[in-house]
C-alpha cells in the first residue's frame, strides 16, 4: 500500500490546491490506459481521456470550483478507500466515499459516491450516539 499512498498523497494536495490542470496530469500518470471513472448515483462512466479532460476542464464547465478536505484512506493490496468531504462553493458539505482498484501499481478503476447531508430522524435517537456532521 506504499505506492498508492504515496500516489493519494499527491492526489491529495492536488484536490487541496484547486489546481484541475494538475488532477489531469496525475490521472494520465496514475491511471491504467484503460481506466474507468463511475458514478453508480447518476449512471455515469467515464474513460482514462474522458476524466482527464473532465478534470482539466470542470472549473468553466461547471461553474464552480469545488474544494476536497480528505478525511482518511483505507485499504490493502489493490483496493483502497478514500474518504472525504467536497464543497463546491455552496457551502453544503458533500460527503464522497472512493473506491479504488490498483493493477500493476496503477488505478485501473474508481468507483465514487456522492451524498448531501441529511437530518437524522427522532425515531433512531435512542439507538444513536450524536456526532459531528461533516463541514464544508
Amino acid at each position: 500500500m506504499g505506492d498508492t499512498m504515496e500516489m493519494a498523497a499527491k492526489f491529495e494536495e492536488v484536490l487541496k490546491s484547486g489546481d484541475f490542470g494538475r488532477l489531469s496530469e496525475l490521472v494520465q500518470r496514475y491511471a491504467t490506459d484503460d481506466f474507468v471513472e463511475e458514478w453508480p448515483q447518476s449512471g455515469e462512466r467515464l474513460t482514462k481521456a474522458a476524466s482527464m479532460q473532465l478534470s482539466e476542464h470542470y472549473p468553466e464547465m461547471s461553474g464552480t470550483k469545488p474544494t476536497f478536505k480528505y478525511r482518511r484512506m483505507i485499504g490493502g493490496g489493490d483496493v483502497f478507500v478514500v474518504e472525504g468531504t467536497i464543497d463546491y462553493g455552496d457551502g453544503i458539505p458533500v460527503s464522497y466515499v472512493g473506491v479504488g482498484e490498483v493493477r500493476d501499481g496503477k488505478v485501473a478503476k474508481m468507483t465514487e459516491y456522492f451524498a448531501n447531508p441529511f437530518e437524522a430522524p427522532a425515531w433512531r435517537a435512542d439507538f444513536v450516539e450524536r456526532m459531528e456532521p461533516a463541514k464544508a
